[in-house]
Order: structure tokens, then C-alpha cells, then sequence
């Protein structure tokens, strides 16, 4: 009764006075919080209704005088970038970015996620999470669980496992470029030595969402973005007459003398952003939730999905700088600013200056995709698997015979015609029923016939791994459908870097010559021309993990890695977080065209779905001369151990959906039938043999076999 009333309090707190952010108590073990999930409008106030920018201010709209007006508070407004016209968002709890939550390491965490939108299904992912225990809290629709409806509450239950800088997103459609996303941080049990700034970075369309720019895109359409947001902030800049619209920018404070955590989140959807502060070096400490060895850099690439921790020492003169992110785009760049203002400094906008890179002192960049900067710009590429773990205790998972198994994926857009985003010449369609429950029976599998080495195909692409396996996934962005470069995300697991291969480039221009050369994509065509669907090293004593130059000691660990164009990475894993775990692309658009995969992990080992959890599933027309039948969605896997079964059985459903009996996959005996009998304690019901009428009984042994009930 007691939590149940603070948890009242905390849901109360949240509707009406927009929190801010969720920080556990230290001394908890269980923290409780709730995200509601609601359209606003950009620009808009809840009383004072719309408002517009002026010196770094709001005013209500139809104030004319800004000398004499009152100010509107920024922090009931949603800005984006200062753009008039209101735009639609997806949120939680009112605010862009979403509350963070802040809890410490081994807390058992209790979010309370209630849909408020009133056209939209959604889903809550927390990325980077690996979920061991708690696969079904994953929250990708038809993976782990149904989309949450109009009106329903989800509760997601699971333990903050490893500190770190994470965050929670939308995983349905393109909800997260909407706006539904937030900071996850998980501290050490103990107090805060650094202090902490949390800084998210994404870029804005203020006139469309992305399920327009993704319909656009269909038809060759498509519009580079208007402005970048830092924590949800950012100005629209005129190009043509250099100016913007004087909106209000995200001022982080920070003290003379003391250094600060910055947790840099990248939320966007789209590109790659370089984040630097004038006049002050950034040391990098982690990345992904991971510590690593301290790196000075003038500036770090962020990229959809990633998270970098950096270090700033407040040891300039008082005053107020320029935090500045741009992307890495061809010939034009999306700029956004922030502003690191001292205490004591006066309350104006900075006039400091970047820094100047020369032949006789190089910038260095942290975590480029790419070798070399043009000549010119006099700037140092340091790639993220050039960072050395912090821990001397986390070697790389060791290649045992007969437990070692290597994949080559290429994230691509390979085709003639038609060229989806796809893996391996896979273009990934969703399940329809929770493929966590039902990871053999899936609604669209690939065939072999159709999913070829130069052929396109659409199906649900899925990976086995046996439980406790090394785990090597080189991942491609390769053939005749390389481009931009991938970020891809990796759920259930944070994957050791062991090395990344780079396409060739010029080093005085920069632009990329070739491809690399130490892969041979196959296809029985010319490499150019291959869809680099069935990959190899081009150097066969490459195979069983002895390719050279692998960081095995201290390699870096990551769960979203940029794949270069042209290029590859070494990852692996150790198999032993049992569940269905999604591999994707973190930008939205390439996800959503098809650029995933599931990983189908230690399947014999699946934890049962929790108690009352929802089920969901397509409606087909079904042979009405069958008179009772279970459906295929109706198949629920459980783990028991019986006389006469071990490991996996399948709860097998009436055609009035009561439960009726089981199929044993891996039977000690001949393959039987069992009935449940409710009187017996969970673990030993299924021992009885099953009498039943007529019913069709299906994925036994993947043949339909018949029994009848003896009347």
C-alpha cells in the first residue's frame, strides 16, 4: 500500500507539473517511476498559448513591446528550433527530450508507460540495456511484446545492471525523431564525484515529421534538415541573409576550477554530428556505457545511437562559450549551438571563436568513420577501436573449437531496380505475433530460393546462436549498395570492437579511391557489380578468428558502431543472454526500409513470458470444416523439465483459446502429446498423455500430424 501511494504521488507529480527528471534515491533497491506518453505542439504554452523568440526569449504572440512584456518560461515550452508554426510531437511527460532517469547500479527498475496518443501504438526500448533475465522489457513491437494501444499501460520491470550513459526511445515507426526519447543513467552505488550535464543532439524538420520525409524518400524526395536541437533547442538560420530567429539555446553552467561530466546522447535519426567547446579540450571516458582509457581530443563524432561520456575542466576565464555541433555532410553542413556559461559571467550570448587547426598544430577528432580529413583542414582521425578499454579484466571472447561461429552481415542497399535496406540482401519485415514466445514460427521466413547471392528478398532474417558460443559478426557496408555509413545497433548485448577496416581514400582529399580489399564479396560477378550477400575474407587463412591486427586485450565495447562505407568491423560476442534480440540500422529511415535482423539467442534457455503478459496476433482466414484448431499465435514456449521432457514445450490452445496441451521439443521419449492438469504443481503438469477430439497439432517436427481423443 505504501509504494503503491508513492507511486500515486510520483504519476501525479508527472501530469501536472511536467517532471523534469526521475532521480532515484541511493538507498533504494526498487525505483518506481511512471512516462506518459502524449502529442504537443511545438511553440504553443498551455495557458499563454503560442509564443515567439526574441533575444534568446519567449513571448506570448501577440506581444508587440518585448521591453515591457513579461517572459514566457521556457521550460513549459517545447522550442525545437524557435520555428513559428507549431509542429507535432510525440512525448513523454510533456517535454522534449523526456524526463531523464537517473538510478544506480543494481536497482530494480519499475517504469509505468501509459499511451495517451489517440492514433498510435508505442513501445519503450532501452537502448544499450542488455535485458539478461528481462527479455521480454526489451520493447520492440512483435519481438519482445505487443505495441502498447490507445489507453493501455505497460509496465516494464528489469535491473540496472552496468553504469553507464543510456537512454529509453520509441521503437515503433518513427516516433523517436518525434520526439519520444530520453536520458537512462545508471550511477555507481556510491556518491557523485563529478558533476553532470546531460547533452542529447538530433537534427529538426520543422515543417514535416519523418513518416513524411519517409514517404517523400519513396519518391526520390527529400529535404536535409532545418536545424539541429541540443537538448532540445536550437535557432533556425536564414542561409541567405546569415541571421536566425534569435530562439532560445540550452545554457549549461559550470563553475571556474571544477571539472564536468558531459553524457553526450545521440538522438538523432539521421547523420553524424562533430561536437567541440571553444577554447577547451574534451577528454573522452567512455563510450556506450563503457569506461575507457581517458583521450584529449579537440572534438568527438557522435552518431545515431551512440553515447560518448567526456570530461571538461572548467579552466578558462569567466565567461561564456561556444558549444558547437555540426554534421558531416557533403557540401553543407546542419549547425547547431549551446552555451557553456560560467558562474559570475554576464548573461549574453558568446563571442568566443573555434579553434584553429594548423600544420604545426593538428586537431584531433574522436571516432571518425573515414581515414582522412582533407589536407587542408589539419585534422588527426582517431576511430573508436583505436580507444583502449579502462578494465585490464575484460579480454575479448577467445575462439574455443567447436564453439566459435562467424557471421559476415552487410547492411547495404543493394539491387538494381528496387533497392531496400536490407542485410545480406535481406529487406527485414516485422513478425505479427511476439517472436520472443515463438522464435521457430515465423510469419515470413527466408527462402533460400528466393534469398540469393545476387537476388533481393523480403522476410523475417534471423540468426541461431547456441547458447554459449564465440560469437564473430563482421559487419559489411560493402557492393553495389555501400553508402552513407551504418550505425548499427546491437540489442541484448554491448559487443567487443576488434577491429574496423576502412575503405581506401586519397589522403590529400579525403574522398574514398576503392573499397577494402580484405573482403571478397562473392556473387560470381565483378565487386563493384555484387550485392555482397554471401561474403568471405579474401584471404582464406582469415577464417576461425586469425585475422591479424585484432585488439584482443583491451578492446572497446560497444552496442551501436559506425560501419564505414567501403569498410568493415570485427565484433563478438559470448552467447549467453538467452532471448530475441534486434540488430539494426539507428537510422530511422533505414530501419524502417529494412536494414535489420533478429538474433535468435540460446533458444533451449528462454525464460517464460511473465505472468498475464499480453498476447497479440494477425486474424487469417482459416478452414472453417475443422472444427477445433489451434492457432499458430496461440503457441506460448515455456521452460520445464518433466519425466518425460526437457527443455522447451509449446502450450498448444482450443479453439475457445483455453490451454489443452503441450508439444515437447526435445522429448526423452518418442515425440508425445501431454495435457495439463491444473492440480499439479506448475512444474510437473504435463506428464499425463493428452486425449482430445479431432485437432490439427502443428510444428512437432515441422510436419502437421493428427490425433484423436479416445471417447
Amino acid at each position: 500500500m505504501q509504494r503503491m501511494m508513492i507511486f500515486t504521488q510520483i504519476l501525479i507529480c508527472a501530469i501536472v507539473n511536467k517532471v523534469l527528471s526521475f532521480e532515484c534515491d541511493i538507498s533504494q533497491e526498487v525505483c518506481e517511476t511512471s512516462l506518459n506518453i502524449e502529442h504537443q505542439l511545438t511553440m504553443m504554452h498551455p495557458t499563454e498559448k503560442a509564443v515567439y523568440p526574441k533575444n534568446g526569449k519567449l513571448y506570448r504572440y501577440d506581444v508587440t513591446n518585448t521591453k515591457d512584456a513579461a517572459e514566457i518560461t521556457i521550460d513549459d515550452v517545447i522550442t525545437a528550433d524557435g520555428w513559428e508554426t507549431a509542429r507535432l510531437v510525440v512525448v513523454a511527460n510533456g517535454t522534449m527530450p523526456g524526463p531523464p532517469i537517473i538510478v544506480y547500479e543494481g536497482q530494480t527498475v519499475i517504469v509505468h508507460v501509459t499511451n495517451h496518443l489517440k492514433s498510435e501504438d508505442v513501445t519503450i526500448h532501452w537502448h544499450g540495456l542488455p535485458q539478461e533475465g528481462s527479455p521480454y522489457m526489451d520493447g520492440v513491437p512483435f519481438l519482445s511484446q505487443c505495441p502498447i494501444s490507445t489507453g493501455q499501460t505497460f509496465i516494464y520491470k528489469f535491473i540496472a545492471s552496468h553504469k553507464g550513459t543510456y537512454w529509453y526511445h520509441s521503437h515503433v515507426g518513427s516516433q523517436r525523431s518525434k520526439g519520444l526519447f530520453g536520458a537512462f543513467i545508471i550511477r555507481e552505488r556510491k556518491p557523485v564525484e563529478i558533476e553532470e550535464h546531460i547533452l542529447t543532439i538530433q537534427e529538426w524538420n520543422h515543417d514535416w515529421d519523418s513518416d513524411m520525409e519517409d514517404a517523400r524518400m519513396v519518391f526520390g524526395g527529400y529535404d536535409n534538415p532545418h536545424s539541429g536541437l541540443i537538448n532540445g533547442k536550437g535557432r533556425f538560420w536564414d542561409s541567405h541573409n546569415n541571421t536566425h530567429n534569435e530562439a532560445p539555446l540550452e545554457i549549461f553552467t559550470v563553475k571556474q576550477g571544477n571539472k564536468y561530466r558531459f553524457r553526450i546522447i545521440g538522438v538523432g535519426a539521421l547523420y553524424p554530428w562533430t561536437i567541440s567547446i571553444d577554447g577547451h579540450k574534451i577528454t573522452v571516458v567512455a563510450s556506450d556505457g563503457f569506461d575507457v582509457e581517458p583521450q584529449i581530443a579537440d572534438s568527438v563524432i557522435i552518431n545515431a545511437g551512440e553515447r560518448y561520456d567526456v570530461i571538461i575542466d572548467a579552466d578558462q576565464p569567466v565567461g561564456n562559450y561556444w558549444i558547437r555541433a555540426k554534421t558531416l555532410e557533403s557540401n553543407r553542413n546542419t549547425s547547431v549551438e549551446a552555451i557553456l556559461h560560467y558562474q559570475g559571467a554576464l548573461d549574453s550570448e558568446p563571442l568566443s571563436t573555434p579553434r584553429t587547426c594548423s600544420d604545426t598544430d593538428k586537431c584531433l577528432v574522436v571516432n571518425c568513420f573515414f581515414t582522412y580529413y582533407p589536407q587542408n583542414e589539419f585534422t588527426i582521425c582517431l576511430p573508436v577501436d583505436k580507444l583502449k578499454h579502462k578494465s585490464d579484466n575484460d579480454q575479448a571472447p577467445k575462439v574455443i573449437q567447436g564453439k566459435f561461429t562467424e557471421y559476415f552481415l552487410n547492411f547495404a542497399f543493394p539491387g538494381k531496380s528496387f533497392t531496400p535496406g536490407s542485410v545480406n540482401g535481406r529487406r527485414f519485415i516485422s513478425p505479427t505475433k511476439i517472436a520472443l514466445a515463438n522464435p521457430k514460427d515465423m510469419d515470413y521466413p527466408c527462402d533460400n530460393t528466393e534469398c540469393d547471392e545476387q537476388k533481393i528478398c523480403t522476410c523475417t532474417y534471423s540468426l541461431n546462436l547456441k547458447h554459449g558460443d564465440t560469437v564473430q559478426m563482421v559487419f559489411l557496408n560493402m557492393g553495389s549498395g555501400k553508402g552513407w555509413a551504418h550505425p548499427i545497433h546491437m540489442h541484448g548485448h554491448t559487443f567487443y570492437v576488434l577491429k574496423m577496416g576502412y575503405a581506401q581514400y586519397d589522403n590529400r582529399t579525403g574522398e574514398m579511391i576503392g573499397e577494402n580489399k580484405d573482403i571478397d564479396c562473392r556473387g560470381g560477378v565483378a565487386k563493384n557489380e555484387s550485392f555482397c550477400n554471401d561474403a568471405t575474407w579474401s584471404n582464406s587463412s582469415w577464417v576461425n578468428g586469425n585475422i591479424p591486427d585484432l585488439e584482443l586485450k583491451k578492446p572497446v565495447r560497444k552496442d551501436t558502431i559506425i560501419v564505414p562505407s567501403g569498410g568493415y568491423v570485427v565484433t563478438r560476442i559470448v552467447a549467453d543472454n538467452p532471448g530475441v534480440w534486434f540488430m539494426h540500422c539507428h537510422i530511422e529511415l533505414h530501419a524502417n526500409d529494412g536494414m535489420a535482423i533478429i538474433i535468435n539467442e540460446s533458444h533451449a534457455n528462454h525464460p517464460s513470458p511473465p505472468q498475464n503478459f499480453p498476447r497479440c496476433h494477425s486474424f487469417q482466414e482459416y478452414d472453417s470444416t475443422i472444427t477445433q484448431r489451434p492457432e499458430d499465435d496461440d503457441l506460448f514456449e515455456i521452460n520445464v523439465q518433466t519425466e518425460n521432457c526437457q527443455g522447451r514445450i509449446r502450450t498448444i490452445h482450443s479453439k475457445p483459446l483455453q490451454p489443452i496441451g503441450c508439444v515437447c521439443d526435445t522429448p526423452t521419449t518418442a515425440p508425445m502429446i501431454y495435457e495439463k492438469d491444473q492440480h499439479l504443481p506448475r512444474e510437473d503438469r504435463w506428464n499425463r498423455p493428452l486425449r482430445m477430439t479431432s485437432i490439427l497439432i502443428q510444428h512437432l517436427t515441422g510436419n502437421q500430424t493428427e490425433m484423436t481423443r479416445k471417447q
